[in-house]
């Protein structure tokens, strides 16, 4: 996207807003959802406990975190406001702090939270490297940070249908469900101009994070990466 990326990404994001939740769903058959679910688990989440989510959209993930404990104190962070927008719309997720911000420059103390967690952002920020060095600077000694991305897949008999899949059915149906074929034929563009799952776990290291764990999904396609802060 060149040195004006994230205005673009603000701008492409704003406009699938209103679509973004059922292309997700519609793209993985739902898988998201159970992805997510572990990527909260293994925040290690406790009563109490204040979590951050980066990059928050509509707010999956951050509901997510107030299903598994209700007594937590979750805030959302987006430089994207119509995706908060419509996330505020949803049923049960009145009590997520929203909050306006930028991933490489986020608008909180340092160890302010017990853990931070990204869902499909990494590949969007202009500078990864920044991007969790801002997350690890927020969170606490013995937090964690959990990163779950799509990542360049591994070399597999199957690629060429994956590459199929993303590159030619995705967009197709990012024009039918939600009017913008540019948009999903983007995304297919940042997977394969992105890290491998070694190389985000590398970058996560680098911002000074102990990796603890790394798991794969859908075939090695999907990462979650857990990191904490020393």
């Amino acid at each position: 996207m060149g040195s004006d990326k994230p205005q673009q990404v603000r701008a492409m994001f704003a406009r699938i807003a209103h679509r973004y939740d059922l292309m997700n769903r519609l793209m993985t058959g739902g898988q998201d959802l159970r992805w997510r679910r572990r990527a909260i688990q293994r925040c290690g989440l406790r009563p109490g406990a204040r979590l951050l989510d980066v990059g928050t959209g509509t707010g999956d993930l951050a509901a997510e975190a107030l299903r598994q404990c209700p007594g937590a104190l979750v805030v959302g962070c987006d430089f994207t406001l119509p995706m908060m927008h419509r996330g505020r719309q949803k049923p049960g997720r009145a009590r997520i702090r929203w909050v306006a911000g930028d991933a490489l420059r986020l608008p909180f103390p340092d160890a302010t939270f017990d853990a931070v967690v990204t869902g499909f952002v990494m590949r969007n920020v202009a500078d990864p490297d920044q991007a969790f060095r801002e997350q690890a600077r927020v969170t606490r000694p013995s937090g964690r940070v959990v990163c779950l991305e799509a990542v360049r897949p591994p070399l597999r008999w199957w690629l060429p249908f994956y590459r199929l899949y993303f590159h030619r059915l995705v967009p197709l149906l990012g024009a039918l469900i939600a009017g913008d074929e540019e948009a999903y034929a983007y995304l297919s563009r940042s997977v394969a101009g992105f890290f491998t799952l070694e190389e985000l776990a590398a970058a996560m290291a680098r911002a000074g994070l102990r990796v603890q764990e790394v798991q794969t999904f859908m075939g090695g396609t999907v990462g979650l990466i857990v990191g904490v802060r020393p």
